[in-house]
């Protein structure tokens, strides 16, 4: 039976500390959803289906990854599509405190979904959709921190 990890988040947008998740997550998993969640709490700069666009066009030369959109509880969605697993990056202890909230969370919502946690790699472990939108807001150079497509689709936002 195939393992399956679920990769949410708002990916407002992707970043490349996104993409070197999802390329470390398929070396673990069969197959790894990267799944826009719908919160509506954020507003964003993209709509859903533009992220589900850059993420398509970003991970395209993976065959294992598959883009998704979803609404309500992560554990439900994760049954739906048959996940053992949630896949979460942290970039620093600062993220620590949420995500393990929420991991604790999902644990005691549905037991049979793990979650596995990814330290970000160095070369990515300052960067956020935040403080990327931020830059590019102003005019900074952020082609190095994003898939080209998002480099283009920031400048026409701005």
């Amino acid at each position: 039976m195939a393992k399956i990890a679920v990769y949410p988040g708002s990916f407002d947008p992707i970043t490349n500390g996104h993409i070197d998740i999802i390329r470390r997550g398929v070396k673990l998993f069969d197959r790894v959803i990267v799944t826009v969640l719908n919160n509506p709490v954020k507003k964003g700069l993209f709509t859903p289906e533009e992220r589900i666009d850059m993420i398509r066009s970003s991970t395209k030369d993976c065959p294992n990854v598959d883009v998704d959109y979803f609404d309500g509880l992560l554990v439900d969605y994760c049954v739906r599509m048959k996940a053992d697993a949630i896949l979460r990056g942290m970039r620093a202890l600062s993220d620590f405190e949420f995500e393990f909230q929420m991991a604790l969370m999902n644990r005691r919502l549905n037991r049979n979904i793990e979650t596995v946690f990814l330290m970000t790699s160095m070369d990515w472990i300052f960067t956020s959709s935040t403080i990327i939108k931020e830059a590019a807001r102003f005019g900074g150079n952020i082609a190095d921190l994003v898939p080209p497509l998002v480099c283009r689709r920031l400048k026409e936002k701005f």
